[in-house]
């Protein structure tokens, strides 16, 4: 039993990794899939370029949004924002909004990273949108010492169906590939240099000691679990508590439940201060000698918006 709660904790201890780890494996196979099953190049100077930067760059623009759309923080930080610009700077401190915006950005980039560099590593979406620019830069660079043949034909080089000598066809696709898997890889240097650079201003700013932010960022894991949990569990007892209500036909019971005021905030940024430690909003107002004890009376169904509020 405790090797498989040291095992379990482990894995708990290592959750951004294996979540990487996973992610890497959905791109690289949804890229062989994209490549095998979906990807058919036109082999024509007027669709290879669209076609081929349309299959680079269409999956990475998808999983963007996808990695945004899925933000929880991203949500905790707009919800309300068109109705009350100040929540976006709570106190007047707008830098520490940016802050969590970049570091919002920054998080939704990782998927479309790892597409665009295995798909560059691959090479296929690459040689279709290259063969297809006009550009006489781009053309004289592959068709150098070579004769008008390859102008011509330089469309159809990805699709095998140029009439090009093989030794002429493979020269130009190995180019191709060279150059996509040389842009593969600078786009992970880039990533992976600017990440440890942020990881290193970050810790370098740090108000508070390494194992301090260790214990910060579990608590912070913690007790989202916690409000989680609490949440299913309110939640159901407070429709428990309505329907008893409504079939046994009488007043509801006094239910206590934060109030509106309370709701917003605890849903405001949280911001790390010297003179008031406290790990999260939740903290912050749970240790406030002048907190509201206000239930909330009686909850009424906006139907704007299809929340409960006082």
């Amino acid at each position: 039993m405790d090797k498989f709660q040291n095992v379990l904790r482990f894995f708990m201890n290592q959750k951004a990794t294996i979540g990487y780890s996973f992610m890497a494996l959905l791109t690289i196979g949804g890229e062989r899939v994209f490549s095998m099953v979906s990807f058919q190049c036109p082999c024509n100077h007027d669709q290879n370029f669209a076609y081929g930067i349309t299959f680079l760059l269409g999956p990475a623009a998808v999983l963007l949004v996808l990695g945004l759309f899925f933000s929880a923080r991203l949500w905790r930080l707009y919800t309300g924002c068109c109705l009350n610009p100040m929540k976006l700077c709570p106190r007047g401190r707008c830098f520490g909004c940016v802050r969590v915006l970049m570091s919002i950005f920054t998080g939704a980039c990782v998927a479309p990273i790892m597409w665009l560099s295995v798909a560059l590593l691959n090479g296929t979406f690459y040689e279709c949108a290259v063969s297809g620019l006009n550009d006489n830069l781009v053309v004289d660079l592959f068709c150098k010492n070579k004769t008008m043949k390859c102008r011509e034909e330089l469309a159809r080089v990805p699709c095998g169906r140029s009439k090009l000598t093989e030794e002429d066809r493979m020269d130009l696709l190995l180019m191709f590939r060279a150059q996509s898997q040389i842009l593969g890889w600078w786009i992970i240097i880039i990533a992976a240099t600017f990440g440890l650079i942020g990881t290193c201003y970050t810790n370098c700013r740090s108000q508070v000691s390494y194992l301090q932010l260790t214990f910060w960022k579990r608590y912070v894991e913690k007790e989202r679990e916690h409000f989680d949990t609490y949440s299913v569990e309110y939640a159901s007892k407070l429709a428990e508590r309505n329907l008893k209500s409504f079939f046994e036909n009488k007043d509801p019971e006094l239910f206590p439940f934060p109030n509106h005021k309370a709701w917003e905030e605890i849903s405001t940024l949280y911001t790390f201060s010297r003179s008031e430690q406290y790990y999260s909003t939740l903290h912050h107002y749970v240790e406030r000698v002048d907190r509201d004890f206000a239930p909330e009376k009686r909850p009424v169904m906006d139907m704007e918006h299809g929340i409960e509020m006082t």
